[in-house]
């Protein structure tokens, strides 16, 4: 394990809403509720959070990166009740604070993923909620299959996650983490992010993958784990053909929901 550490895209993170990309939480949420969002990003799921739980609650949003909290603070304004800080998921420090304490695609880029469990459990009142949802990486499906270019980026792609340490089944793992960590498992659902050709937003959905090699080229290059070139072609091969041949593109997630024993926090 290399101890390297990921920088999300926030063009990618902005566009997310509570609604659409955290749905068994916004379900879940109630005003009043104290809620810490962990891995908050640059604060768009955690915004919604805010408004969901009204100004009789309050919102808590972590995240190591110092540039994303930045740019929340600078967003949240409207929100009294809400507050970002710098600070890793496996160093939080609350103890039985929160009411909720979620995190949405975060612990697929946590290697010490059991110790950020654990402290998220921690970090809940006895009784409260924890709502986690993430990414099984390689579950992650195309149809038909993506040309040979991209198919061999994809492939390298998880071969450097799983050197760095990070879990490419991490969703499949949840259940059995939160238990370990003294967390009853309630529910443990699919909650795959489909795009099929003809959706409205079936162009912008699939280019996720050309916002990661963008994003993430310059770090894989860095690693050896391709050159220029190879990244090169794989893009322009996957930009084609998900505007012409690809019908179907499955982001394979799970949400758990859990509840912290009464004594055990």
């Amino acid at each position: 394990m290399s101890g390297q550490q990921h920088r999300s895209d926030p063009g990618i993170l902005d566009r997310r809403t509570l609604r659409a990309d955290h749905r068994r939480l916004a379900e879940l949420l109630r005003p009043g509720m104290r809620v810490l969002d962990v891995g908050c990003g640059t604060g768009a799921i955690t915004m919604g959070i805010a408004d969901a739980v009204g100004p009789g609650g309050s919102v808590v949003g972590v995240d190591r990166d110092p540039a994303h909290i930045e740019r929340a603070r600078a967003g949240a304004a409207a929100f009294p009740h809400l507050r970002f800080e710098a600070g890793d998921a496996t160093g939080l420090d609350y103890a039985g604070a929160f009411d909720v304490v979620t995190a949405a695609r975060t612990l697929q880029w946590i290697a010490d993923a059991r110790r950020a469990v654990r402290r998220m459990v921690r970090a809940v009142r006895p009784g409260g909620w924890l709502v986690l949802l993430d990414y099984d990486h390689a579950r992650n499906a195309w149809d038909p299959a993506p040309p040979p270019a991209f198919g061999a980026f994809y492939a390298r792609f998880l071969s450097w996650r799983e050197a760095n340490g990070w879990d490419n089944l991490m969703a499949s793992h949840l259940p059995a983490l939160l238990e370990e960590a003294g967390a009853s498992v309630s529910e443990s659902q699919v909650a795959d992010e489909i795009s099929c050709a003809g959706d409205a937003d079936f162009l912008q959905r699939t280019a996720l993958w050309i916002e990661v090699i963008d994003n993430l080229g310059p770090t894989l290059c860095a690693a050896e784990v391709c050159d220029t070139a190879f990244l090169a072609e794989a893009r322009r091969s996957y930009d084609a053909w998900r505007a012409t041949g690809l019908r179907r593109h499955t982001l394979a997630m799970q949400a758990v929901v859990a509840r912290v024993r009464e004594g055990d926090a």
